[in-house]
C-alpha cells in the first residue's frame, strides 16, 4: 500500500474506521465508529424524529465515507416498517472497493442489512435512486456539498465532514447556507463537532443550537433545528 494512501484501521469498539495520511485524520472517532454514529446521527438525529412523531423522514447526509451511517439507517428501516426513509447522501471521493470491501460493521451488531447488501451501496449507481426495501429509498450523488442543487427538502441533516481543522470549508457560511435551503421546515441537524465558531455560523443563520452530550471520548456535539 502506498504511503499516502487511505488505509484502514480498528477502533476502541472493534469496528473499523479508514485514516487519510494527507488530511492526517480519522473518518471516524478511534474511541470507536460504530458507538459514535449510532450516538450521533441514530440516536440523537433519527431516533428523536421517530419519537417525536415523525414518520415520513427524508434525510442528507454531508460525507457518505464508509457507509456506515447508511447501513444504521437501513437497518433502522427494516426493523421499524411504519418509517418510511428517503436517504441521500453525497461523496466527491469515494472508497475503492479493496477498501470498503474489508469493512466489519454487519458482523458486530445484529444487523438486518447483510455483508453484500452493505458493499451494494457503495456500487449503487450515482444519482439514482434505490429503492432497498419498501420503507427506504437510497441515491448517492458523486459531487460536492457546494456543487450540490436539490428541490428536495430535507427534515433530517447528517452532518458528517471531516473536522473544521482539515476542511475547514466544509463547516463556513457558505456550505452551512447550502445545506439550510435544502432544510424543511423544523427540520434537525446533528453532528459530532461542538466547535465555537461552527455554531456560531448555523445560528447566524437561524437554527436554533443545542450542546448535548456527545459520544465516548468527545464531550459534546450538536444537534440544530431550523
Amino acid at each position: 500500500m502506498e504511503e499516502n494512501s487511505i488505509r484502514l484501521i480498528t477502533t476502541s469498539d472493534g469496528s473499523h474506521s479508514l485514516y487519510n495520511p494527507q488530511l492526517k485524520e480519522t473518518y471516524h472517532s478511534t474511541h470507536g465508529a460504530l458507538t459514535e454514529s449510532l450516538h450521533v446521527f441514530i440516536k440523537e438525529g433519527l431516533e428523536l424524529l421517530v419519537q417525536e412523531g415523525c414518520k415520513q423522514i427524508s434525510i442528507l447526509e454531508v460525507g457518505f465515507g464508509t457507509g456506515l451511517n447508511a447501513l444504521l439507517v437501513w437497518d433502522f428501516a427494516l426493523k421499524h416498517s411504519d418509517v418510511q426513509i428517503h436517504y441521500e447522501t453525497l461523496e466527491p471521493f469515494p472508497l475503492d472497493q479493496q477498501l470498503y470491501q474489508l469493512l466489519n460493521y454487519t458482523t458486530l451488531f445484529e444487523s438486518h442489512v447483510s455483508a453484500e447488501q452493505f458493499q451494494s451501496l457503495h456500487t449503487a449507481a450515482w444519482a439514482e435512486p434505490q429503492s432497498l426495501n419498501e420503507n427506504f429509498t437510497f441515491v448517492k450523488h458523486k459531487t460536492s456539498l457546494k456543487d450540490f442543487r436539490s428541490e428536495y427538502k430535507f427534515n433530517l441533516v447528517f452532518y458528517d465532514a471531516f473536522a473544521p481543522s482539515k476542511q475547514a470549508e466544509m463547516w463556513d457560511v457558505e456550505a452551512l447556507g447550502c445545506t439550510y435551503s435544502m432544510m424543511d421546515e423544523k427540520a434537525v441537524l446533528v453532528t459530532y463537532c461542538a466547535q465555537g465558531q461552527f455554531k456560531r455560523n448555523l445560528a447566524g443563520l437561524g437554527l436554533q443550537v443545542e450542546t448535548i452530550d456527545g459520544p465516548p471520548g468527545k464531550k459534546e456535539m450538536v444537534r440544530a433545528r431550523k
